[in-house]
């Protein structure tokens, strides 16, 4: 059996992998992680969706235990400000649709129209979101709505991201490097080896298959499968291995980033438990809420926005408390390697692929891949058809986020100046086009969305398409001639459980302080 692991580069991607293999394997394989004292993580990607409490799970962590050590707070959607017009927002929340009489709630919305907030008319969310509630009471509980703690398997039985039947409604905000650390204690306690220095060199065998990283200080580092996480350099994967990169550059421009840290008042100021994401004139600014800090970034497409303008831009938006601090600029590489598995070498975090992130989808291509690599862990005898599925399934999450990500443009209905104008003319994947026109007669389904798995589900894209604004929606013929009281008393009771919960929660900063207390 395949027994040395050899892990290239630190960071969030590095010390996730390490702690997963070391949860998954015991002492049954042997991980070694060499990092460099001198590379900082990039740290940007700070926002998940709720599909990552499978991977604290995994590794039998409560919040509790992990999240004061990383400033984290609770993430429940996405907030998303002026893509329709300015001063307009709406939310994309962790929240399955509501069915009456075989027909989501979106779909009564379209028909009915009871407002003009879809979003507080279908969903829970969006109320608790506006009034910076926390998802907990102060005794632990979880508020109320379908997904019910104790329900699932029990706490032996470890869950992965495919294996979620019921929406958790939440995610997480937390500080990447912090994250980083504090999963390196983790990983260390359970036999993970760390050599803090810098390869200088990576060997090759009779195959082209890595042998061997050559570190400065501490020699030769063999192992039986190496995993790059050495972010957008690909060290591994692209410069040895020479893995092509595959560049979505003509469908997804946004390829620099700006990012400020910005102490708050939390107390003062409230965290409200979602990730906002501000139109631009060449991107949008993300506004992360952590506790005791915000971190906020502008992403901005290179051909529209030089660098000294979009830090001002970010300055601007931020006010006097950016003044003194020190921003960080990031050059973005989206797109994917075409094969992350190549001979005896996986690649997993940015080496691997990245879009932008606008849906937060950074940490969950890292989650999905060392999951994936789990259940694709190789014997000796390397079978390739483990490595060919593994790059399937990679390649197509991949590349159904890059289709969501692409459906926020195009949808969008701000048009002012010509980095949004050209957002609506851009190149479309292959399939989408088909998609949208038919989503302009029948809103989407589970069928008719990109169908492989790559982490959202329909009533994502129904919540983009309703809420961004530009792609004119019908409702179903059918519902004129059915009888909408059972809509009608739904769409009632979602506003009753709203100001109720509002009413009983409390408020996130209130639930963070007594938990760090």
């Amino acid at each position: 059996m395949l027994k040395n692991v050899v892990i290239v580069g630190g960071g969030t991607a590095g010390w996730m992998t390490a702690s997963y293999l070391a949860s998954a394997f015991g002492d049954r394989v042997s991980v070694t992680l060499v990092e460099s004292k001198r590379i900082s993580t990039i740290g940007v990607g700070e926002a998940t969706f709720s599909t990552v409490r499978h991977f604290f799970e995994y590794l039998g962590l409560r919040e509790q235990d992990w999240m004061p050590h990383c400033n984290a707070s609770y993430k429940l959607g996405i907030r998303f400000e002026n893509w329709r017009e300015k001063g307009h927002y709406f939310y994309h929340p962790f929240e399955r649709l509501r069915i009456v009489d075989g027909f989501p709630m979106t779909d009564w919305w379209l028909h009915k129209k009871p407002s003009e907030r879809f979003d507080r008319d279908v969903f829970l969310m969006a109320s608790i979101c506006d009034d910076k509630r926390s998802p907990r009471y102060l005794d632990g509980r979880l508020f109320e709505q379908d997904f019910v703690e104790g329900r699932e398997p029990a706490e032996t039985t470890r869950t992965t991201l495919l294996d979620q039947g019921t929406q958790f409604p939440y995610a997480y905000h937390f500080d990447a490097s912090l994250l980083a650390n504090y999963l390196s204690g983790y990983a260390k306690e359970r036999g993970v080896t760390q050599i803090l220095d810098d390869v200088v060199e990576v060997g090759r065998d009779e195959r082209g298959w890595i042998s061997h990283v050559r570190t400065a200080e501490h020699g030769d580092v063999t192992g039986d499968l190496f995993v790059d996480c050495t972010g957008f350099r690909g060290l591994l994967i692209n410069k040895t291995m020479e893995e092509p990169f595959i560049s979505f550059q003509d469908t997804l421009p946004n390829d620099s980033a700006v990012a400020l840290r910005v102490p708050v008042d939390m107390e003062e100021k409230g965290l409200r438990p979602c990730t906002t994401a501000t139109a631009q004139d060449a991107g949008w600014i993300w506004t992360i809420p952590l506790f005791g800090r915000i971190g906020t970034g502008y992403v901005y497409a290179s051909d529209y926005s030089t660098p000294e303008e979009a830090e001002r831009t970010l300055r601007e938006f931020v006010g006097p408390q950016a003044e003194e601090m020190e921003a960080n600029h990031i050059r973005m590489r989206v797109g994917r390697t075409r094969n992350p598995w190549v001979g005896n070498c996986v690649a997993i975090g940015l080496s691997c692929g990245f879009v932008e992130p606008l849906e937060s989808t950074g940490i969950f291509f890292i989650q999905h891949g060392i999951e994936q690599l789990v259940k694709h862990f190789p014997a000796l005898g390397w079978d390739s058809a483990l490595t060919d599925s593994y790059n399937r399934v990679m390649a197509d999450a991949i590349d159904g986020v890059r289709e969501f990500l692409v459906l926020h443009y195009k949808a969008a209905a701000r048009n002012d100046n010509a980095y949004w104008r050209d957002a609506k003319t851009r190149t479309t994947p292959d399939g989408l086009q088909e998609r949208f026109d038919q989503w302009r007669s029948k809103p989407p389904a589970a069928d008719t969305i990109f169908p492989r798995y790559h982490g959202f589900e329909a009533y994502s894209y129904l919540a983009i398409l309703l809420g961004m604004g530009g792609v004119p929606m019908k409702p179903t013929p059918a519902l004129a001639l059915m009888d909408g009281t059972a809509a009608d008393k739904e769409f009632q009771m979602l506003k009753d459980e709203s100001l109720d919960l509002v009413k009983r929660l409390p408020s996130q900063y209130e639930y963070l302080a007594q938990m760090h207390r």
